[in-house]
């Protein structure tokens, strides 16, 4: 008798937004059509895995962002420049093509945070259902960076392995430099400051050169650290490793990621809730680290300070700044700060995406490895989680 297969994709809703759901028999991914957020990863309901979603998800109500308007909802969302994306924030969030605020100029002409794609209707271009696999494609035009860009989000059967694929196309007859960043977020219950820590292969790192918002600064300005042990505006240092040390205070840093490795990754782990997440990547593509805290500090809506989350933003540029402040760095510890599309070019880049149900003890991240057709995760004391990965082939690459 032919096996039932079990991958699956399908339009669904999620808090009232739209939205398509991915599946097989261990994993379910939800990405939003309005920004094209990726809102949950989490192992399905009857695996007797913990089936939490590691990603974050905002205390207010969130809607379409390409709804946004400011006369109507600047009371709950804040300003266009902010209000727009915090309208229908969610999980992973896709910054493109800058990385940070606009701006008053490009604020005035519609421009929100982190571009023109989060806040964009992102359109269903095509779905593969086979019983080797299942993929969605989405698309979105950024009429203003006159790029297009597509995403492929892949899974295999039995297999708790995301797999995507962005493509950038260059639509002017220019050279084109940008930023293109994954900024992760991951938030409570998953994270709590009792249990829970967060790993990468950093190196040097910079803090945020403009404080924090409403001066509630964990991390002095500008100042230069070896990750993670970093001083605070309060004396003393902190392990940025470790989570919500400080209530009602936040940071940025920027961290640049080991030259040494081919392969870069971000981790939450929970050991009590023995519960893993991770992104793997090409160094190349993504060579900084953006660590992001926010521990109840904001108090302007829609904050509130009520939320508790970190960001783990794997990305072609350091600091989230407005561009003319990120394009006049140039480079950063002898490293580029920005992508390059050609002229009438495209980009395209790989990375995946894991859950992992940890064993009793695996308290540690020390580093995460492509074995063939694994994904190892080697932990304290050597231990080692191996996940089949066969979408990265016996090469260990990603390039599916």
């Amino acid at each position: 008798m032919k096996p039932k297969n079990t991958l699956f994709c399908r339009p669904a809703f999620w808090h009232g937004r739209k939205a398509f759901l991915l599946g097989n028999s261990l994993v379910q991914l939800t990405t939003l059509t309005g920004g094209g957020h990726i809102a949950e990863l989490r192992f399905a309901d009857a695996k007797g895995l913990p089936c939490l979603n590691p990603l974050w998800v905002p205390p207010w109500p969130t809607i379409e962002p390409y709804n946004y308007r400011e006369e109507t909802h600047r009371s709950r969302y804040g300003t266009l420049t902010e209000g727009k994306l915090l309208s229908g924030l969610a999980g992973h969030n896709l910054c493109l093509d800058y990385f940070g605020s606009p701006s008053p100029e490009e604020a005035k002409r519609g421009l929100s945070q982190h571009g023109e794609a989060p806040s964009a209707r992102w359109r269903k271009t095509r779905i593969h259902l086979g019983s080797q696999y299942v993929a969605l494609t989405l698309g979105v035009r950024l009429p203003v960076a006159s790029l297009g860009f597509t995403r492929e989000i892949k899974l295999r059967p039995n297999e708790s392995v995301v797999y995507f694929k962005e493509t950038v196309q260059n639509e002017r007859n220019a050279d084109h430099f940008f930023h293109w960043t994954q900024h992760v977020t991951l938030g409570a219950p998953f994270l709590s400051g009792n249990d829970s820590l967060v790993a990468l292969p950093g190196t040097r790192g910079i803090t945020f050169p403009h404080g924090y918002d409403e001066n509630k600064a964990l991390l002095p300005a500008s100042h230069l650290f070896r990750w993670p042990k970093v001083r605070t505006t309060r004396g003393g240092t902190v392990d940025l490793t470790r989570l919500f040390l400080h209530r009602g205070l936040g940071f940025v840093v920027s961290v640049l990621l080991d030259p040494k490795r081919d392969i870069g990754f971000i981790a939450g782990l929970n050991p009590r809730l023995r519960l893993l997440i991770g992104y793997c990547f090409k160094r190349q593509d993504f060579p900084w680290a953006a660590v992001w805290e926010e521990n109840c500090a904001i108090s302007a809506p829609p904050w509130n300070r009520r939320t508790q989350a970190r960001g783990l933003e794997f990305s072609s540029s350091p600091i989230p700044v407005p561009r003319r402040e990120a394009f006049a760095m140039g480079t950063l510890f002898e490293t580029p700060t920005f992508s390059v599309v050609p002229a009438r070019g495209r980009k395209t880049v790989n990375y995946a995406a894991f859950l992992a149900s940890t064993p009793v003890g695996f308290n540690r991240v020390d580093d995460i490895q492509f074995v063939r057709n694994e994904i190892r995760i080697l932990g304290a004391g050597q231990r080692t989680l191996a996940l089949s990965a066969g979408g990265l082939g016996e090469s260990g690459g990603l390039n599916w």
